[in-house]
């Protein structure tokens, strides 16, 4: 079997609200999290008023990091990230504080200034979404940062003290309180004017708070965060119905952490405020921000480059390999690529993805490898797609294997996330994939013997005569199937 060398890594985040530690499981270029565990400290509970960090999140804080520490020795992590945001930055027993920390971790910690938590955030987005091109904004406990996304890197950026937790109390409670200082924070902000209707796009805790509870409120086909996107007037919508709700009424709604209840309200008034000032057509969400942003920072300039979609399902092809001997996804692609000449960048893109994510259920009982193939693509831990996207790749790698019963829950999803012409397309693509293997049995080699080709109504098959032998009917009948879903007639030729 071959398999990646384990080299985990980890982020330690010191923020206003909470102090977490994440490790993933190696240093690529879509890290997946195998350890994740976070205390709400509250180190910024009411700085504005105090100037410090709160006393008992300090000694929760540093309770905590002991054990995280004898957790990252452990698991063997070598590389490690010690970050403090806003609330360490600010308060005047921030030094002291990270003092007494670095002695009981035994590790240097970094306090990141303003400049650099917006930039790693922003990084994070793009760590996840390499086509981002808007405005970011990281709500955390104790700040807001802002970040301008263009042609994958990070632009103008600006870090406001509008983090609920260190806010006046009554202006988290009674979210209208706080206009006065939103607009006045977002006033000085002069680069903020030329980014109007460029895409906006959300990070942090009760952010996806918002998501989560807009996604229960209007029964969305796929639960996940990342990129789920809403359109400006209806999260609009959304964020003033929140804004209005008390913290009594929100721990009553399901799908709201008990956790966020307090500041969901102010959080929702605060993106309100700056849906109406960007006027983006539509709202995302990003599951990655300042961690995830730290860890692609630490990359080299030619992995940063890599698509993270196609990354992470190489990631998946990699861990399932049984043989050398066998045909990889990139290869499978290119052999694929004729018959699907003219689709558009994105569908050779999902079509790559789908050839390395071809025998994801392999192991999986023969009647119901395409039901598990849709399931586990589509709630695959990767970035870079969105949930059409996931819909797509879900179905291309599922009638890889067969044909499912309409009545599967899974396929009610798709339709309501793509169009029957897309599902057809997706399909064609599994298809694809199942005349290459029928062909081959899955093996490199025997699979060079032969080419496809199209023409303006045919989809040919061509076969040297030695190896004409590997034809027959089962392979006839599954070209005949794929030149069907292409709008083609089929032909084998011998050579």
């Amino acid at each position: 079997m071959i398999r990646n060398a384990i080299d985990p890594c980890a982020v330690v985040d010191i923020g206003s609200n909470s102090v977490r530690l994440v490790v993933y499981e190696n240093k690529s270029r879509t890290p997946v999290p195998i350890f994740n565990e976070k205390l709400l400290c509250g180190l910024g509970r009411e700085l504005d008023a105090t100037g410090r960090l709160a006393d008992e999140g300090v000694e929760r804080a540093l309770d905590a990091l002991p054990r995280f520490a004898a957790i990252l020795e452990a698991m063997g992590v070598s590389q490690i990230d010690y970050l403090a945001t806003a609330a360490v930055r600010e308060a005047e027993n921030g030094t002291d504080f990270v003092t007494r920390a670095e002695i009981l971790c035994r590790h240097p910690i970094q306090i990141l200034s303003g400049t650099e938590e917006a930039r790693l955030s922003g990084l994070g987005v793009l760590s996840g979404t390499p086509e981002a091109n808007g405005i970011m904004s990281d709500l955390g406990g104790g700040s807001a940062e802002l970040v301008e996304l263009t042609n994958g890197s990070t632009g103008r950026q600006a870090t406001l003290p509008l983090g609920p937790l260190r806010l006046d109390p009554r202006m988290v409670r009674e979210p209208a309180r706080a206009a006065g200082e939103i607009g006045r924070h977002l006033d000085a902000i002069d680069w903020l004017k030329p980014l109007k209707g460029k895409q906006f796009y959300a990070v942090g805790g009760a952010w996806r708070t918002f998501a989560r509870l807009h996604m229960v409120h209007f029964d969305a086909p796929l639960n996940i965060i990342h990129h789920y996107t809403i359109s400006r007037n209806r999260a609009l919508d959304f964020a003033d119905f929140i804004a209005k709700l008390s913290p009594s009424t929100l721990r009553k709604v399901h799908g709201v952490s008990k956790r966020r209840v307090d500041t969901l309200p102010y959080a929702s008034a605060l993106l309100a405020r700056l849906l109406r000032r960007l006027e983006p057509d539509e709202l995302v969400f990003s599951a990655h921000g300042l961690r995830e942003g730290a860890l692609f920072d630490r990359l080299s300039k030619e992995m940063r480059a890599q698509d993270p979609l196609i990354a992470a399902c190489r990631e998946v092809e990699r861990n399932r390999r049984t043989s050398d001997a066998a045909v990889d996804g990139d290869i499978l692609a290119e052999w694929l690529a004729p018959a699907f000449a003219g689709e558009s960048d994105e569908e050779a893109r999902l079509r790559h993805a789908a050839c390395l994510l071809a025998d994801i259920a392999h192991r999986e009982h023969p009647d119901y490898r395409a039901e598990h193939a849709l399931m586990r693509v589509m709630r695959l831990p990767a970035v870079g797609i969105d949930h059409a996207g996931r819909a797509y790749l879900g179905i291309a790698v599922a009638a890889r294997h067969a044909a499912m019963d309409e009545e599967v829950p899974l396929l009610r999803t798709v339709s309501d996330l793509i169009s029957p012409k897309k599902i057809a397309r997706a399909s064609a693509v599994g298809l694809g994939i199942r005349v290459a293997y029928t062909l081959s049995g899955g093996m490199r080699d025997l699979l060079s013997n032969f080419e496809i080709s199209r023409s303006k109504d045919t989809l040919t098959l061509s076969a040297r005569n030695d190896e004409a032998h590997l034809l027959g009917e089962v392979v006839e009948r599954r070209l005949a199937s794929l030149a069907d879903a292409l709008e083609l007639t089929s032909e084998v030729r011998r050579i």
